[in-house]
């Protein structure tokens, strides 16, 4: 159980995939990584534009690709951080539901580094894709720097209205953090994903490396974000609340 809260993150967790009263350096420091004894940034990259892909021809079709999107909204453990080139969970993800029959296309829409207010301002732009499901993926980054679990809490609500208000269906993957942020602090931040499930009404994943944190050969060596290897079987823990989303 210890490992498994020792994740973070970010997602879960991811995740990255930013407590108690420590500033936000030796926060990152503590990146499931007890043994650093300096702090280490969490990895960011450039913001990506508000429509992240743009409608492609289908293998084997000269027309645009007019499947209906299922987009995987979140931060480096969405975005596949460290993973190589095709090997994130929502390129896995892509290849489970061609292979169950789902004509459906996965759009990754994470950013490593973002926190949830960086999805509320990117919100507008995956609402514009007209998503038919959006797995939503935030709050690793803002409990790694220790921000107010009320905060995270507001900006997770904010996106699953905004999201559902469009027509989308949502599904939420929860992470964790590590021990050390206090008792108190992991409680109610992992309560958090939960407590809006209900609020919403929309499923929940309690935790996105389920199966895959703590397992060797799963995650990368900074402890936080999973290999090519344990993305294919995060795939797998979103799998199932997806497909009953969809429709065949």
């Amino acid at each position: 159980m210890r490992k498994i809260l020792s994740f973070f993150i970010l997602a879960g967790t991811a995740l990255s995939l930013a407590g108690c009263k420590v500033d936000s350096a030796s926060r990152a420091s503590s990146e499931m990584d007890r043994s650093a004894s300096s702090a280490t940034p969490l990895p960011r990259e450039a913001p990506g534009p508000a429509d992240p892909v743009s409608p492609a021809a289908p293998k084997g079709s000269s027309g645009p690709d007019t499947r209906p999107l299922v987009v995987c909204f979140g931060d480096s453990l969405t975005a596949g951080y460290g993973a190589d080139e095709g090997e994130s969970y929502p390129d896995f993800l892509q290849k489970d539901l061609d292979g169950d029959g789902y004509r459906y296309r996965v759009v990754n829409a994470g950013i490593s580094g973002n926190t949830t207010k960086d999805g509320v301002d990117r919100l507008t732009g995956v609402v514009a894709m007209k998503p038919a499901v959006v797995v939503l993926e935030f709050g690793g980054n803002d409990g790694l720097r220790g921000l107010k679990v009320g905060t995270t809490r507001a900006n997770l609500s904010t996106m699953i209205a905004a999201l559902k208000k469009s027509g989308a269906k949502v599904v939420l993957a929860g992470i964790t953090l590590p021990p050390d942020y206090g008792h108190d602090y992991v409680t109610e931040f992992t309560a958090s994903y939960p407590v809006l499930g209900r609020r919403y009404d929309v499923p929940v994943i309690p935790f996105l490396l389920k199966d895959v944190y703590g397992v060797d050969g799963m995650m990368q060596a900074d402890g936080i974000h999973a290999t090519d290897q344990g993305n294919e079987i995060v795939a797998k823990n979103v799998l199932p609340l997806v497909e009953a989303q969809l429709k065949r």
